[in-house]
């Protein structure tokens, strides 16, 4: 098998897609430096958003796979930047040449998706940054600093690590297979942090707090707790009773929570299995009444939960 040929030390960038994702990317890849130099879209006006800002970038349809691979004709490196779904239907269309690489954006779906346009001579590979696109326009600056996971084959590795680090992120690799592990750690990161803050404005309210006064008494709260954990690690940070060892105050908790019905005690439970993980983790750690606190909550748990606490 020949050699793969490589990219350009700073290859022509196109897009195949026109979301929050690619507008961030288009405009920290343009601040670096980098050409983007073709952007299709099945909205023109949303492939044309992210052309406009960027001399001699061409805004292209993409209703049609003709459409699609006329990025290929102007750009070396095309991320493919459309929704999971339309992955691999997308790159059963396209035709990229030896030389170019097509790339993707996603966390969860795997780089072999993309596998039709290595027939071609193509290289292909993932880049997923770690970081919550809003569609503001200052999305490409916040992004700098963010982690970015690249899974891809030599040489094309190399291009795409040179580029996190010239629009200012850190460069991840994850191994190819692994992409579901990956991608459910990051949404405890992102969507289930939400889903935890949900939970503590719903006990609130329940109270009689509104949901306004319980989301503002939360942030200094929820500042507090990421900046130790920056600072001291996870289970350096961890407070609380779990953290104490008080056990009375767990089991107070559970009831109190198990009253509402619900599955209120239950995620207290489960989540209280982490701490407990985390609290053994300690050099001081109270393992006998880190003991008590797991004997106490395990009426609660789910059937399928493990007797331990990992």
């Amino acid at each position: 098998m020949p050699p793969v040929p490589a990219l350009a030390h700073r290859p022509t960038l196109g897009f195949i897609g026109a979301g929050r994702v690619a507008r961030a990317l288009a405009a920290a890849a343009s601040r670096a430096g980098y050409e983007v130099t073709a952007v299709a879209s099945r909205r023109i006006d949303a492939a044309q958003r992210i052309a406009s800002a960027r001399p001699g970038c061409e805004a292209l349809s993409a209703l049609r796979p003709e459409d699609m691979n006329t990025v290929f004709s102007r750009a070396d490196l095309v991320f493919l930047t459309v929704p999971d779904d339309a992955i691999a239907i997308c790159a059963a269309h396209l035709n990229p040449r030896a030389g170019q690489a097509l790339v993707h954006c996603s966390g969860g779906s795997e780089v072999e998706l993309l596998a039709p346009a290595t027939q071609q001579g193509a290289q292909i590979g993932g880049f997923h940054p770690l970081f919550l696109f809003a569609g503001l326009d200052d999305d490409a600056a916040r992004m700098a600093g963010s982690a970015i996971t690249i899974e891809a084959d030599a040489p094309l590795s190399a291009t795409l690590h040179a580029l996190a680090d010239a629009i200012g992120c850190r460069a991840l690799s994850i191994p190819a297979g692994e992409r579901m592990r990956y991608h459910a750690g990051a949404n405890y990161a992102a969507s289930f942090l939400l889903c935890l803050l949900d939970e503590a404005t719903l006990l609130w309210k329940a109270i009689g707090m509104s949901e306004d006064d319980a989301r503002e008494a939360m942030w200094p709260l929820v500042m507090g707790t990421l900046n130790a954990a920056r600072e001291r690690g996870l289970s350096g940070a961890l407070a609380g009773p779990v953290s104490r060892g008080d056990a009375g105050i767990v089991t107070r908790h559970t009831e109190a929570l198990a009253s509402m019905g619900g599955n209120h005690a239950t995620l207290y439970s489960l989540l209280t299995l982490r701490a407990i993980h985390l609290a053994r983790q300690r050099p001081t750690a109270d393992n006998a009444a880190l003991d008590v606190i797991a004997h106490s909550i395990a009426p609660y748990l789910p059937p399928f939960a493990p007797k331990g606490d990992a």
